[in-house]
């Protein structure tokens, strides 16, 4: 595995390639950052210099921010993370203290309009209507409105303004494109997006970093500067921390010495509510453990709580929901004879007017898009004055169908303990990846592979003894088995690693999960080692088309590699995950293949990539399926492959089948039409699968593994056929405005 190090920050074109590790969820990790003592503090008094636009920020964004959060708390969460995102960027970018200044108060309050956003709009849980959307656009021009009443930076306002303008000016209402945009507007225009896809929604899951990337590549030149993109992804594909830390400190040293500003601290007890007290802490421990579905609903029919029993029924994740109304709509909710349930014949809504319980049997959209018969019963929530608070929601799965969790559950319990940290042991991973894999394929359902492993444990064994490393090992195993969900499975692979099968659970939340496993062990203190630390790096990677157990595993492993050389003590993520080939089934996309007597397979494909990152994606392919380098001349590769048979019921005389495939790459520029200027890389590849089989019995299992070979290959690579790509002019403007609305337009989920 080659190493990452620190991108050039002088010039986007001198930076190293290399996969998409370090997403921007990562910057989560500084809000709890921010309110911690800076490394050199300084006296108010030893500060010579603090422009107007740091005062600005302090003051005035302070209370600004302050109330849209209180007018919705995922609008102000995702502002905070763009603007700490965009600060660590410009920093990377070598942006002066002005420039970062209007950067990181742009970015602040880019959203900061919605405060003036009908409150319908903000907790509506599905997609808005057109006139929702004219209403919400709105909110730009109020932001600019509200800051123009007590911001006197120019710079800053443009920030905000000119966020939502396309590079290509192909956006109405918008006198300026290309470079006149402002840079920071062009900036923030990016990690919006970035932090908007990377975050669940309502009405669809987090993309995995690499997919989240791909979509700003194909919308490189038309929404977003190419050049900036290529920056972007490659200080997302280093190492980080430098920037973080510089970031960090920038906002402590603000936030902690002006005195003559408004002290602001993200998640400070002020602003997020008490602390849980004991009793609250064994409420959420049963609510998050519960199997059926339990939801809470307020006065306003806003939902409050949404637990992990709600998530498997529903397929729907918590954040996503939180602060959301709630309608029977969201869950596709129909009658007892099939008929739909408006809005006005709401169960819920009557329990809360009439505060009378109801119990019915019901059915709602399960997480795999059909129908699902529950038990449904609402209990009104009266306190002892009378008032009607809200309502609490059950729902009790009576489906005949055994669920996905509870075939991987019943793996789970049968499986052969290791006698030290009592989870699964080796043989028994081995044995139920495989299964496990298949299930979701078959299923179509995402899963996720978390592989961990301790941070130079062998010093610990060294200097404390090998019971104290056992300790350690036990206390991350019980720390593990703590984060597990119904349906999951953490084994001990060998030694001290791990590997943690997440069932029906995509790459961004396997990602946060190891994030919340990685930050709550380090804060582990052990007494057997004279109460040190010890640390774990995480490799996180999700099922994706054309997959095998191996190489899943080889994958996630090649991320936990990944983490060891960008310095330990980090999470990785690898793959772009099951949604690459959702727009066609395979059998359709492979229509126009041609299998000749030979067997060979011949197909054009365009990655919406520059060539260098699509050469990092073919490396990662290469090693995941312990392939084989057989020649490189010029621009043609060609690569020997033995694949194995899919079935698990694998017969003595199923052999490995070699191929040979030979890629040629080549890498085109767009041409805007009106300025005649280059536009974004793309990368074509010409891909052909040969086999030394000929007619035999065994043509069409080999035509299906060389197919599977590619669909593989291609989801490396993030690819699509020559002949469905993406061209410039009117199609791609149709194409991003469908791809991008939802996530731009309808950012309060």
């Amino acid at each position: 595995m080659d190493h990452v190090s620190h991108p050039e920050v002088e010039s986007p074109e001198s930076a190293p390639v290399g996969p998409a590790e370090q997403p921007l969820s990562q910057i989560n990790t500084l809000l709890s950052q921010l309110d911690e003592t800076a490394d050199s503090p300084q006296a108010a008094s030893d500060i010579a210099y603090q422009d107007r636009l740091v005062q600005s920020r302090l003051g005035v964004a302070g209370s600004l921010f302050t109330a849209l959060r209180c007018k919705h708390a995922g609008t102000a969460s995702h502002s905070l993370r763009v603007a700490l995102g965009c600060s660590s960027w410009g920093i990377a970018l070598g942006l002066s203290d002005e420039q970062l200044d209007d950067l990181e108060i742009g970015a602040l309050l880019h959203d900061v309009g919605k405060i003036g956003v009908a409150e319908r709009i903000l907790a509506k849980p599905d997609s808005l209507s057109g006139d929702d959307i004219a209403l919400l656009d709105r909110h730009r021009r109020m932001g600019k409105e509200i800051l123009c009443s007590c911001s006197t930076s120019q710079a800053t306002l443009e920030v905000v303004e000119y966020a939502p303008a396309w590079y290509d000016g192909s956006k109405q209402g918008f006198d300026r494109r290309g470079t006149d945009l402002p840079l920071g507007a062009r900036m923030v225009s990016i990690v919006d997006a970035f932090d908007a896809m990377t975050t669940d929604r309502v009405y669809r899951r987090a993309l995995p970093v690499e997919r989240a990337l791909t979509e700003l590549f194909e919308c490189a030149g038309t929404q977003f500067d190419p050049e900036l993109v290529t920056h972007f992804a490659n200080f997302q594909s280093g190492d980080q921390d430098r920037e973080h830390h510089q970031a960090r400190r920038r906002w402590l040293h603000s936030l902690s010495h002006d005195e003559n500003s408004m002290r602001w601290q993200p998640g400070s007890s002020a602003c997020v509510g008490e602390a849980l007290i004991p009793e609250k802490l064994f409420h959420q421990k049963l609510l998050d453990n519960i199997h059926d579905a339990v939801i809470y609903i307020d006065a306003n029919l806003q939902i409050v709580a949404w637990n992990r029993g709600a998530e498997r029924l529903t397929g729907i994740s918590s954040e996503s929901v939180f602060q959301k109304e709630w309608t029977p709509a969201l869950v596709e909710m129909h009658d007892e004879n099939g008929n739909v349930i408006t809005a006005a014949d709401c169960p819920l809504a009557y329990v809360i007017q009439t505060g009378v319980q109801a119990l019915r049997r019901l059915k709602i959209r399960g997480r795999n898009g059909r129908q699902t018969g529950v038990d449904f019963h609402a209990l009104p929530v009266v306190s002892s004055d009378g008032v009607t608070h809200g309502a609490a929601l059950s729902l009790h799965d009576v489906s005949s169908e055994i669920t996905l969790e509870e075939r991987c559950q019943s793996l789970h319990d049968r499986a052969t303990k290791d006698p030290l940290t009592q989870v699964a042991n080796r043989a028994e991973f081995d044995r139920v990846h495989e299964s496990f894999v298949q299930v979701h394929l078959d299923s179509k359902l995402p899963c996720s592979m978390i592989i961990c492993d301790l941070d130079r444990f062998k010093s610990i064994n060294d200097t404390y003894g090998h019971q104290a490393g056992d300790a350690v090992i036990k206390s991350f195993g019980s720390l593990l088995k703590s984060f597990c969900q119904p349906g999951d499975l953490v084994a001990r692979y060998g030694g001290e690693e791990f590997v943690l099968l997440c069932a029906d659970c995509t790459n961004a939340a396997a990602f946060e999960r190891a994030e919340k496993i990685r930050v709550a062990f380090e804060r582990i203190t052990h007494d057997v080692a004279d109460d040190k630390v010890v640390t774990a790096c995480f490799g996180v990677t999700e099922i994706q088309p054309g997959d095998t157990s191996e190489t899943m595993l080889n994958r996630a492993d090649r991320a936990l590699l990944t983490a060891k050389d960008m310095g330990r003590n980090r999470v990785v993520q690898l793959g772009t995950g099951v949604g690459m080939t959702s727009e066609t089934p395979m059998r359709r996309w492979w229509r126009g293949a041609r299998f000749q007597d030979e067997l060979r397979l011949e197909r054009e494909l365009v990655a919406m990539v520059p060539i260098q990152i699509a050469i990092e994606k073919l490396r990662g392919f290469v090693a995941d399926h312990s392939a084989q380098i057989v020649a490189i001349e010029d621009n043609v590769v060609q690569i020997k492959i033995d694949e194995g048979p899919k079935s698990l019921r694998r017969r003595n005389s199923d052999r490995p089948i070699p191929f040979l495939i030979e890629l040629a790459l080549s890498e085109h520029h767009g041409v805007d039409e009106d300025t005649s200027q280059q536009g974004p890389s793309r990368t074509r590849i010409r891909v052909v699968i040969q086999s030394p089989y000929s007619r035999n019995r065994r043509a069409r299992d080999v035509q299906n593994r060389a197919e599977r070979v590619l669909v593989s290959l291609r989801s490396y690579l993030m690819a699509r056929d020559a002949n469905r790509s993406r061209h410039h002019g009117e199609g791609v403007i149709r194409w991003a405005i469908r791809l991008l609305s939802p996530w731009t337009s309808n950012q309060t989920s």
